[in-house]
């Protein structure tokens, strides 16, 4: 396994958040000591005791503050209690490559291969080229049961997916009005300069940067369907039969054991249809996978 990612909200190499300095430094709290009485320096003390309580429980009620906790409790093999801290704060809905590759450890480290396979995939799809995540995913598909032959993805197809992951939905439609902006400044300049030459600058500039421009959102608007609405799936149940039908009086197609990524096709009550790697579809319970 490749190490563990600790800071937000982006990966890095081991990082730990250095401590908060105290309230009160050396001197001055030497200054309390010796100047006030008894009684008073007793109430000072259990206000500064609040006070430290108060802002180590802020700390650890943030995202980053409990992400570094997670991490202190990784460290120390307390793995039950490192995958609390940094679900907690995927439940809320943050999202990033370093905290889904971080549960994916965890899962890998209480033996959850589904799981793990799972939050590596969504690490994935939030950052593509990274070597680490690439390696554990890899690792943790030979730990499973099923093994299909893939229908091979078309090079343009892939190709286009990759680049489209590379930067976020939003920054893809940033870097679209962007470039549509200086399209139209370019435009503005063939169509009021006088010099022929400024003229066939801006016209070519200004196609070549609206084409840039509808590229972008292009991307854009991949990278959304990739990673926000994604219809692959992780099976997560240990055996699951593939039925004919949406019930379970239709005719075993084939079985499934946890790990195995399918895609979504459809859904009809409480019944998915999903479409295996091989190009085989049917039907399972739609408990038996967690989307990615």
């Amino acid at each position: 396994m490749h190490g563990m990612r600790h800071q937000l909200p982006e990966p890095a190499h081991l990082k730990y958040t250095r401590e908060h300095p105290s309230l009160l430094s050396p001197s001055k709290t030497l200054y309390l000591k010796e100047m006030l009485p008894a009684s008073k320096y007793i109430n000072s003390v259990l206000i500064l005791l609040l006070l430290s309580a108060g802002t180590a429980a802020q700390k650890t009620s943030t995202p980053t503050g409990k992400f570094n906790q997670g991490v202190a409790y990784f460290t120390a093999g307390s793995y039950k209690e490192a995958l609390e801290a940094w679900t907690d704060i995927y439940n809320t809905g943050y999202r990033s490559a370093s905290l889904c590759y971080n549960i994916g450890n965890t899962y890998f480290k209480m033996n959850n291969i589904p799981q793990a396979i799972l939050f590596y995939e969504r690490a994935y799809l939030l950052k593509p080229a990274d070597e680490d995540i690439n390696y554990n995913l890899q690792i943790a598909r030979t730990l499973i049961v099923d093994r299909f032959q893939e229908i091979p993805e078309l090079f343009f197809v892939k190709w286009y997916n990759f680049v489209s992951l590379i930067l976020s939905s939003n920054q893809w439609a940033r870097i679209s009005l962007f470039t549509f902006i200086l399209s139209l400044a370019c435009l503005s300049l063939y169509i009021y300069s006088r010099g022929y030459r400024l003229k066939v600058l801006g016209f070519w500039f200004a196609i070549v940067l609206f084409v840039l421009s509808l590229s972008a959102i292009l991307l854009s608007a991949r990278n959304k369907y990739l990673v926000h609405d994604s219809h692959k799936g992780i099976i997560t149940t240990p055996v699951v039969s593939g039925k004919s039908s949406p019930d379970n009086s239709g005719t075993d197609l084939f079985v499934l054991h946890e790990g195995t990524k399918v895609t979504v096709e459809d859904a009809v009550g409480q019944w998915l249809e999903i479409k295996l790697s091989d190009g085989n579809k049917g039907w399972v319970p739609v408990n038996s996978l967690d989307k990615i």
